[in-house]
């Protein structure tokens, strides 16, 4: 497929989907006007960037839904430390003054092993989602990420609720078994005890 070809069919495929469908969502996550325009945009620009990798004739929706969503986390994630240093230090500085703000903010940065940790447990989340079918996984992150209810999931995903709700519970038995060792190994889920006599 030459580029203008591929740029032509991005634009009749992809573009159109940005007014209302994908600013929607991205209203959604961010609760933001200025955030979810700049979460589209993004979007489209990976969309593009990830355009070759699309497989014809499947749900468009649902792919440019996950890598909206995928970009919201990921955005998240490396402005969250800042955002919550920012928050604090600005309602020090109305209680106490811009000198005294920074010397008492509660805002610490984390400690090593906890940064370690969490990056170690993200990953092994989105290890473990990415070994799930596509269909299953999709269900559970727009379920359990995003809390959208099933009915749009369903109108989502284009099937039934009776579908979504069993690759709901499908994905989230096959996503325990994938990360119930890790759990133990960090000691948020008990050894078993045998009970053999």
């Amino acid at each position: 497929m030459t580029s203008t070809t591929a740029r032509r069919e991005f634009e009749v495929s992809v573009v159109p989907l940005a007014g209302e469908y994908l600013y929607a969502a991205a209203k959604n996550l961010t609760r933001s006007h200025a955030e979810a325009e700049d979460l589209v945009q993004d979007t489209l620009v990976r969309a593009w960037r990830f355009w070759a990798s699309f497989q014809r004739g499947t749900n468009i929706k649902a792919w440019l839904y996950t890598i909206l969503r995928n970009t919201f986390i990921n955005n998240y994630h490396r402005n969250g430390r800042a955002r919550a240093f920012k928050s604090d230090v600005i309602a020090q500085v109305g209680a106490l003054g811009p000198a005294a703000a920074l010397a008492n903010s509660t805002s610490q940065p984390p400690e090593p092993e906890d940064v370690v940790g969490a990056r170690v447990t993200h990953e092994k989340i989105r290890q473990a989602l990415d070994e799930l079918p596509h269909d299953f996984r999709l269900a559970v992150e727009l379920a359990d990420l995003e809390g959208l209810s099933y009915k749009e999931i369903a109108d989502l995903m284009e099937c039934p609720i009776g579908t979504v709700m069993s690759r709901i519970y499908r994905g989230r038995k096959l996503l325990h078994g994938l990360l119930l060792p890790h759990a133990r190994e960090i000691g948020m889920v008990a050894e078993q005890v045998s009970c053999a006599r």
